[in-house]
């Protein structure tokens, strides 16, 4: 490997990257149910195309460090810790090292899953988040403080993902972030905004004196904000590897801020953060056409549910229900619906953490099996079904009590090709927006034991995904890698943040690449759409009346408002006859692409 050449990161914004900063005017969030992350504008944005390697993430600076990792010889490996890195500073509502990720990634041979997804710790019990009658505690309850908090994860999946994939040193892919956590970097108006509509964070002194002026108010757009502590805890991981965060004085520092919040401590021990261990798990992969599907396994449910309703649309041929003109159809609408309806409801059944509570007979291969699946698809009509009933595939003979998870993270998505066959989709998350609203060390610590059920069983028994000690919550993240079914080429890799829509948001993704023949950015710049097995979900003002009056006609229960994804996207494709890189990044947030 070539030495590295020393890094001269100015950080200075090109213009793209100031205007994708500097988005339109913010709306406020208009329903309850709409994700975590309030919607803060939508500016349309053109995908770009590269030859060698690729990034694309959630924010300019972190795509720029990224960028610069693969310019230096680095792999895929090697620009996502340095993206992450720089997110858990310019992002921190949505993720960081407080935080748990899943990665999927591929070295052009094979597809490896690694999962570090949060745990729960040694003292708690399935009554977690239940009053002492027994019942469920309300959101806030659940969320602010330290009950919520788990074991973060997200550092030892990348110091292992990093052991068998990084070329450049662990220690100069801190480097980045360092520098700007000592420099400063601008409030962006996305930060800005959540920190403006936020009403938790101000009640934890660290994040007040961080986030917050004299006056109480936020940090303004443009303001220089400066964390000198996250760089000395940067450098400190920088030059101990993550050891450093998992058995020292940090892991002390996030146990002691756990315990001792004033009216919600939490259970985390030092000694359940210095016990906790990523894992590389199985994929989930299946074949939907000319194309191999693969994502994340349990406890993220993302990969089966994504494949669950991939197999339904290819019974049911989603393709010639194309959008017109960039409108969607009454009928592609229907079809796509009907699918999550179906795969939410074994999603809602079924998934969980599988060290555990293993998937009853034989697991992923019965939930995707295409006579079951094929069945379910059977159960798509002219009318909207409404609510789907759970499954029974052949070889299961279990069913689990229903989940109550709160369910929406706040989460941050990554996509990056390198110029050795690499690719990788990353997502990464601290749960709800500022997680549990609780800063130390420079950084935000998760609430993600939320996403484990309130209630611990129903009528039907035990719920899968109740709370357990050392247990890893369910997840909706879905970090997905398409292949050419015969050449085994990556010829996508996409993500998203978004809590349960996330399932939906990707699998628009992969139907508008992959049935529909748009190019990613067009994908992704899609209406978001979509049933978590409830009402027909529509982004607000982005589906027409008369589309509308179709699915009404149909029996769908329309419910618009904001659906805040922050995909990311690269393609391969042929131009010319030469084969390119294409990336796409959200219009609805402030990512941007870069690659060469």
């Amino acid at each position: 490997m070539s030495r590295l050449k020393p890094l001269a990161l100015s950080f200075a914004l090109s213009l793209p990257l100031l205007a994708a900063l500097h988005a339109p005017a913010y709306a406020q969030r208009t329903s309850a149910d709409a994700a975590p992350e309030i919607a803060t504008g939508y500016a349309e944005k053109a995908g770009k195309s590269a030859q060698k390697f690729m990034v694309a993430a959630a924010n300019p600076l972190a795509t720029q460090a990224g960028y610069q990792m693969l310019k230096q010889g680095g792999s895929a490996i090697d620009a996502a810790i340095a993206t992450q890195l720089v997110l858990t500073l310019v992002e921190p509502q949505s993720s960081g090292i407080g935080g748990g990720s899943f990665l999927l990634y591929s070295d052009g041979k094979r597809v490896q899953s690694y999962d570090g997804r949060e745990t729960a710790p040694a003292a708690a019990d399935e009554h977690l988040f239940q009053d002492k009658d027994g019942k469920a505690v309300s959101r806030e309850v659940g969320v602010i403080g330290g009950r919520s908090v788990g074991a973060p994860g997200v550092l030892r999946m990348l110091e292992l993902a990093h052991k068998e994939h990084g070329k450049l040193p662990w220690k100069a892919l801190f480097a980045p972030a360092i520098k700007l956590a000592e420099d400063g970097f601008n409030v962006s108006p996305r930060l800005n905004a959540l920190l403006s509509y936020d009403r938790y964070l101000s009640r934890d002194p660290v994040a007040k004196a961080y986030f917050f002026g004299e006056d109480g108010k936020p940090r303004p757009v443009g303001y220089l904000l400066k964390n000198p502590e996250l760089a000395r805890t940067l450098r400190e991981i920088a030059d101990g590897g993550a050891d450093a965060f998992y058995k020292g004085r940090i892991a002390r520092d996030i146990a002691a801020k756990v315990a001792s919040h004033p009216t919600n401590p939490g259970k985390l021990t030092a000694a359940d953060i210095a016990g906790y261990q990523a894992k590389e798990r199985t994929p989930v992969c299946s074949d939907y056409k000319a194309w191999t599907v693969c994502g994340a396994p349990p406890p993220s449910s993302g990969g089966i549910a994504i494949a669950q309703m991939l197999g339904i649309l290819e019974v049911k041929d989603i393709a010639p229900y194309k959008p017109v003109n960039g409108a969607l159809t009454a009928e592609g609408i229907h079809l796509f619906t009907e699918a999550g309806r179906l795969a939410y409801a074994d999603r809602n059944r079924y998934a969980a953490d599988t060290d555990f509570v293993p998937l009853p007979g034989k697991g992923v291969e019965a939930l995707l099996d295409k006579g079951y699946l094929k069945q379910r698809a059977s159960l798509i009509g002219e009318k909207s079904m409404g609510r789907a009933n759970y499954g029974v595939p052949a070889t299961m003979q279990v069913a689990w009590g229903a989940d109550t998870a709160i369910d929406k993270p706040s989460t941050s998505h990554l996509v990056a090709v390198d110029a050795f066959g690499g690719g990788l989709s990353m997502t990464t998350s601290v749960e709800d927006a500022f997680g549990a609203r609780q800063m130390v060390d420079g950084f935000m610590l998760n609430n993600q034991l939320t996403d484990f059920s309130f209630d611990s069983q129903d009528e039907n028994g035990p719920i899968a995904n109740r709370v357990q000690a050392g247990k890893r919550p369910r997840s909706a993240m879905s970090p997905t890698l398409v292949f050419d079914k015969g050449t085994h080429k990556l010829v996508l890799a996409t993500g998203s943040p978004g809590g349960s829509t996330i399932i939906n948001y990707v699998a628009k993704v992969l139907v508008g690449t992959l049935d529909w023949k748009l190019d990613v950015q067009q994908a992704i710049s899609l209406p978001n759409f979509g049933s978590r097995n409830g009402p027909t979900e529509l982004e607000a003002g982005r589906v027409t009346p008369a589309v509308i009056e179709q699915l009404k006609a149909r029996g769908h229960q329309v419910r618009e408002f904001e659906l805040n994804s922050g995909l990311q996207g690269i393609q391969r494709r042929t131009v010319n006859g030469k084969p390119e890189w294409f990336g796409g990044a959200d219009p609805r947030r402030e990512g941007v692409v870069l690659g060469e």
